[in-house]
C-alpha cells in the first residue's frame, strides 16, 4: 500500500499537562444541522495560520482534536490547510494547529494521466474511482463525451495496478499467439485473467458511458439539445492526496448557439472519504445566460429507476451496469446542487437517438449558468457491494450530502 509523508504529528506532552502555547492557532468548526457531520472536509489559510504559528527551519504543522489525537491534514494546491472534522449534531468541535514531528499516513486518495491508455485521466478515494477521456481516443473518433464510474470494494489504491494489469503487453502477447493458432478458449480465459472489465476480488468498470453525460457531466443546452462536450484538451493535476485529488480539465472551443469559440474549463475535486467529486465549471466567451444541464445516463435495462429531487438538491438513478445477468450488482449514480435547479427532469430520446447512444435518455438537473461565473456540483456514485444496498439508502446519502453543501460548517479562529 502506497504511504506518504503527511504533516502531522501528537504534542503529546502539552496536551497531557492541558497547557496551551501562545503560538497556537484553535480552530472552532459549528454543525447547526440536526446530524452529525463525520469526517467532514474544512479549509484554513495557511496566511492566517503562519500569522500565529510560525516555523522555523524545518519545523512542520500538527494538527490535535480535542482529545489530544492526530488529525492528517493537506496544504492545497491555493494555499489552504485541508483537514477532517467531526462534530456532532447541533454542536461545535475544537481543534489546535501547532508545531510538531509528522507521522507518516497511508494515501487513500490518487490519480494521474495514463497515456499508455488513449489519454485516460483516473482518480480514485477508499470509496470509488472515475475516469475521463482525453485527447487520444477522440482522435480515434470514439464519442466519448461523460464521465466513467469504476467501483470499488476496498479502501486500498486499486486504479494503478487495473491498468497494468490490463495493458500488460507480454501477457497480451501471449494472447494474440493463443488467438493465431486458434486457441480462443485459452485466449478468452487469458484475457479475462488481466481484464479490468471482470472483478476480482476488488471491484472492476462496469459502468457502460457511451456517447451520453454518463456518471454526472455538465453540459450547456442549446434549446433542449445538449451540447455535448467532448474529451479533454489540455490538462493539470492541481494536488495529489492524501487527503483531496483535484484536476484541471480546458477543452476545446465549442459552438453554442449564437456563440462561437466556448472553452469549457473544470475542476474536478474528490475526497478522502467522499462518493462525490465536487465540480466547478466555467465557460469563457459566453455572452448571455444559458441554460446547463447536469446529466445521468438513463440505460434501458432500468429506464425509470430515477429520483428528482430538485427542490432538496439531488437526483439520482439506479444503473443495472452494463451486463445484468453478470452479478455486478447495481451502481447508484447521483448529482448533488448546492443552489436552486431551475427544473430536474428526465428526458429521454427518440428512438432513432436512443439506438445510436445506447441509452434511454438522462436525468438532468438544469441551472441557469451566467456569463463570467462559476457553476458547482457535486456528482459520483455507489455500489450496491460496498456501502449501498437499496436506492433508499443512496437517495439518504445525497439528502445528507445535499444538505450538508446547502448548509456548510462555520469554521472560526
Amino acid at each position: 500500500m502506497k504511504k506518504i509523508f503527511s504533516f502531522i504529528s501528537l504534542l503529546a506532552l502539552l496536551t497531557a499537562c492541558g497547557q496551551m502555547k501562545s503560538t497556537d492557532f484553535v480552530v472552532t468548526v459549528s454543525n447547526d444541522q440536526a446530524f452529525d457531520r463525520i469526517e467532514e472536509m474544512v479549509e484554513v489559510p495557511i496566511s492566517d495560520i503562519a500569522k500565529k504559528v510560525q516555523l522555523i527551519d524545518e519545523e512542520q504543522y500538527v494538527i490535535l482534536d480535542a482529545e489530544g489525537n492526530q488529525v492528517p491534514y493537506q496544504i492545497t494546491y491555493n494555499d489552504n490547510l485541508l483537514f477532517p472534522v467531526t462534530v456532532q449534531a447541533k454542536g461545535e468541535a475544537t481543534y489546535t494547529i501547532t508545531v510538531g514531528e509528522p507521522v507518516e499516513v497511508e494515501q487513500l486518495v490518487y490519480g494521474r494521466h495514463y497515456p499508455e491508455r488513449v489519454d485516460d485521466i483516473a482518480w480514485e478515494n477508499d470509496r470509488t474511482a472515475y475516469r475521463t477521456y482525453g485527447p487520444a481516443l477522440q482522435a480515434r473518433g470514439e464519442r466519448a463525451f461523460g464521465y466513467d464510474a469504476w467501483v470499488k470494494r476496498v479502501p486500498g489504491l486499486v486504479v494503478e495496478q487495473r491498468y497494468a494489469t490490463e495493458l500488460n503487453e507480454e501477457i497480451r502477447e501471449e494472447i494474440r499467439q493463443l488467438k493465431k493458432q486458434r486457441k480462443f478458449a485459452e485466449a478468452d480465459e487469458l484475457f479475462h485473467s488481466i481484464s479490468y472489465h471482470v472483478d476480482h476480488g476488488n471491484g472492476h468498470d462496469c459502468y457502460k458511458v457511451g456517447p451520453t453525460l454518463g456518471c454526472g457531466t455538465a453540459a450547456l443546452l442549446n434549446g433542449d439539445a445538449i451540447v455535448y462536450p467532448y474529451c479533454w484538451k489540455e490538462f493539470e493535476i492541481l494536488e495529489n492526496g492524501p487527503l483531496r485529488f483535484t484536476v484541471k480539465l480546458t477543452y476545446n472551443p465549442l459552438t453554442v448557439g449564437s456563440n462561437e469559440g466556448v472553452v469549457e474549463t473544470r475542476v474536478i475535486s474528490l475526497a478522502r472519504g467522499s462518493q462525490l467529486n465536487k465540480t466547478v465549471v466555467s465557460y469563457e466567451g459566453l455572452k448571455q445566460a444559458t441554460p446547463v444541464a447536469t446529466g445521468l445516463v438513463i440505460h434501458p435495462e432500468n429506464p425509470e429507476a430515477y429520483v428528482l429531487e430538485g427542490d432538496k438538491g439531488y437526483i439520482a438513478y439506479a444503473d443495472l451496469t452494463d451486463n445484468v445477468n453478470n452479478d455486478n450488482g447495481v451502481i447508484y449514480v447521483g448529482a448533488v446542487m448546492p443552489d436552486k435547479v431551475k427544473e430536474a427532469k428526465a428526458a429521454m430520446f427518440a428512438d432513432k437517438e436512443a439506438k445510436e447512444r445506447g441509452a434511454s435518455g438522462h436525468v438532468l438537473a438544469i441551472s441557469n449558468y451566467k456569463p463570467d461565473s462559476e457553476y458547482t456540483y457535486y456528482w459520483g456514485s455507489g455500489w450496491s457491494k460496498y456501502g449501498f444496498d437499496s436506492m433508499e439508502a443512496w437517495t439518504d446519502y445525497l439528502n445528507r450530502y445535499a444538505q450538508s453543501v446547502r448548509n456548510p460548517l462555520q469554521v472560526k479562529y
